[in-house]
């Protein structure tokens, strides 16, 4: 068996993740990196955030050969958890390995075993009556633990199909919209009485039909933001260009002035 300082070294193709796992040891070890040895879980959540959504943005932009480096990354973040929870005798990288594959033999048995599942809809409805019984589900609420720790949108998303999965929906989009145009009118009211509680209320409401409404045109609400925010960004920046070659900035220019370069921008845009 090779030793970590010559799995660091390996060149062999079929033994890089084993090399990995060797340099996330080597830089926890004394001696190692100051950085990676004072982090824990808590302390990297937030890079298991941002790694996952820039391999999102990389897959969104169809950049496949950035989407390698931040699939790297991500897969980086597994390790080093991995490498924590095995220093504190918790269980080791081969245990995630593991248990992720029994689970998605456990949930394939249409594949592995003798159950029958010829749809995609037939495959997630066994899907999902395993995992229940699993988790020992069947007695908690059916919406219990849906998308916990997911952003807003996304989860919103998840409780909506996953209700819809026992016939709590609308026939059609149609009544989707009826909705949409109900919760904009009853936020319409509470901002004309300008009560704050009733106006936070009413505004996730409707967030929360939109959301309904692009899962209807099966979209996805977060893709959908994303998009957007790239979307303004964009158009900002070429507002602002627009207005440094008239000679303007952005704290100089007037309201008027920006809307004009903005609409400018949009027609950019649009060409």
């Amino acid at each position: 068996m090779m030793t970590d300082a010559e799995m660091i070294d390996s060149p062999d193709a079929g033994q890089q993740l084993a090399r990995l796992r060797a340099i996330m040891h080597r830089l926890r070890s004394p001696g190692g990196c100051p950085w990676d040895a004072e982090q824990t879980h808590e302390s990297l959540v937030p890079n298991l955030i941002e790694e996952a959504y820039e391999t999102v943005d990389t897959i969104q932009r169809a950049d496949h050969e950035h989407l390698k480096e931040e699939l790297g990354d991500l897969l980086l973040q597994v390790v080093f958890h991995s490498e924590l929870a095995e220093e504190a005798g918790r269980f080791t990288l081969d245990d995630v390995a593991r248990g992720i594959s029994e689970k998605l033999v456990r949930r394939h048995p249409h594949v592995f075993g003798e159950s029958n599942a010829a749809t995609t809809d037939a495959v997630l409805q066994q899907w999902d009556e395993i995992k229940r019984a699993e988790k020992g589900d069947g007695e908690k609420a059916f919406l219990h633990g849906v998308g916990k720790g997911l952003p807003a949108l996304l989860r919103a998303g998840k409780l909506q199909k996953k209700a819809a999965k026992v016939g709590f929906d609308w026939p059609d989009e149609t009544g989707v919209v009826a909705k949409i145009h109900e919760e904009l009118h009853e936020l319409q009211e509470a901002m004309a009485e300008n009560e704050p509680a009733a106006i936070s209320g009413e505004m996730g409401d409707l967030l929360f039909s939109i959301v309904n409404l692009a899962r209807f045109r099966h979209l996805d609400a977060e893709v959908l933001m994303a998009a957007a925010n790239a979307k303004f960004e964009e158009r900002f920046g070429e507002m602002e260009a627009i207005l440094n070659a008239s000679g303007l900035t952005l704290d100089a220019a007037t309201a008027s002035e920006m809307d004009g370069a903005w609409e400018a921008a949009k027609l950019r845009q649009l060409r």
